[in-house]
């Protein structure tokens, strides 16, 4: 009797470490199957070394990228192929923020329950946010200039044209080693940073609209320079006495440098960083550059360029378009996101009273200082920027929203080293934004 209760007993403890063992596996297989799965040497989801399987689409259904049984596939028109090779990436994996390598997991189509039995079907299919055509428009707006452009709907925060340049046709790439391609693998869109110039004063407004109490009853004179810690800050004209919304829209240097120096350092930095410039984002998994802004002594020159958007000011466009996202929506942003129907959680940057008058003002620029007949039949609010680079050049901003119920659009354009903002980033701007429309 005794020899069968121990026998039991083991029996007990044997069947017990099984079920341990098997709520351990379970555990891990919950938690880590994914990237079980994800392994290069799994040859029922890779072929060597390759995602050999799922499909990416646009939003409308144009098919992107296909693979399996060997065979990877990209779309059918060249066009497309090197407007959304960024968005898309290629099976070699060169673009980390492409879908084929920001979203295998997806295109694998694992899950918990079936593991990759789907693959049968032919795998997972992504289907992007972006507008293929939308894309094909913004590359030829960019006609072979160096540069990237966005554009998002404010209310979903789906980004829709998202482009940067120089691209390349993944079914027969170049020498990629000539100088035109250089930093081709780099999404400027997500990835790279830049000197904004003025589009930056639409950080240092907000501050000055929270911060000083007289800013919409004071007089900005500017007689085309001003003198700050024994160095000469330069603007863009002579604009006299002006408002606050004369001197956004004149890009007045002089009266930014004014409100620099009044608000500090800690100020424009703490601004910069609650706005989203400084820190890197989250794009539906993708993290993006973050920016950078150094803080200068008060009373010199260099804090005044610090608040105009030179100095040591470095951007991402993505960040650019996240903010005025944020102000075309009353403050409150849908965060940017590249998978379509997957809405942006919701992120407070500015009180709405805020950012009801720094639209105003963006809307202000245009009938004020641009002209609404750059821009027929849009609602435009925006901002240029001509970000000086020291050597004779600049990048060339232009960014901003429309005020559609139909067409809730935000954009950011840059054109590297493009030459005045409002001169060539702000048409390439419409021409991407009247596509959009129709």
């Amino acid at each position: 009797m005794k020899k069968i209760s121990r026998r039991a007993g083991f029996a007990l403890i044997i069947a017990a470490a099984l079920i341990l063992g098997l709520a351990l596996y379970s555990v891990r297989l919950f938690n880590d199957g994914d990237d079980w799965v994800m392994l290069r040497a799994n040859q029922s989801v890779f072929k060597d070394g390759v995602l050999d399987t799922g499909m990416v689409t646009d939003r409308n259904g144009v098919v992107l990228a296909r693979a399996g049984n060997g065979v990877f596939a990209y779309a059918d028109d060249a066009s497309v192929r090197i407007a959304c090779l960024h968005a898309v990436g290629d099976y070699a994996g060169n673009f980390g923020t492409g879908a084929l390598s920001a979203f295998d997991d997806e295109l694998a189509h694992y899950n918990f329950f079936d593991g990759v039995a789907t693959l049968s079907d032919g795998g997972g299919t992504v289907r992007l946010s972006i507008d293929s055509a939308l894309n094909v428009a913004a590359l030829n707006a960019l006609a072979g200039r160096r540069g990237a452009v966005l554009v998002s709907n404010y209310e979903t925060g789906e980004i829709l044209c998202m482009v940067s340049t120089p691209a390349y046709d993944p079914n027969s790439p170049p020498e990629l080693e000539q100088p035109a391609y250089e930093g081709v693998y780099l999404n400027r869109a997500l990835n790279a940073t830049y000197a904004p110039g003025s589009v930056f004063k639409l950080v240092t407004l907000a501050a000055a609209i929270e911060n000083v109490p007289d800013i919409y009853t004071r007089s900005f004179e500017c007689q085309g320079s001003v003198r700050v810690g024994g160095d000469t800050v330069n603007c863009t004209g002579v604009h006299g006495a002006q408002t606050i919304e004369q001197a956004l829209a004149n890009s007045c240097n002089c009266a930014f440098s004014e409100l620099s120096q009044e608000l500090g350092a800690d100020t424009l930095e703490k601004y910069a960083k609650q706005l989203g410039f400084l820190d890197s984002l989250d794009i539906s998994g993708i993290e993006t550059a973050a920016g950078s802004f150094e803080k200068a002594e008060a009373g010199t020159s260099d804090l005044s360029w610090s608040g105009i958007g030179q100095y040591n000011d470095l951007v991402a466009p993505i960040a650019v378009l996240r903010y005025v996202s944020a102000v075309a929506a009353g403050g409150t942003v849908k965060e940017p996101v590249l998978i379509k129907d997957r809405k942006g959680n919701e992120t407070k940057l500015l009180e709405y009273s805020t950012a009801a008058k720094i639209g105003e003002m963006m809307s202000y620029n245009v009938s004020y200082s641009y002209g609404t007949w750059r821009f027929p039949e849009l609602d435009m609010h925006a901002k240029s920027g001509t970000a000086e680079l020291g050597d004779g050049s600049s990048h060339a901003w232009f960014a901003g929203y429309i005020d559609d119920d139909e067409h809730p659009l935000a954009f950011t354009v840059i054109i590297e080293r493009g030459g005045g903002g409002l001169a060539n980033a702000a048409p390439l701007a419409n021409t991407v934004l009247q596509a959009a429309i129709k």
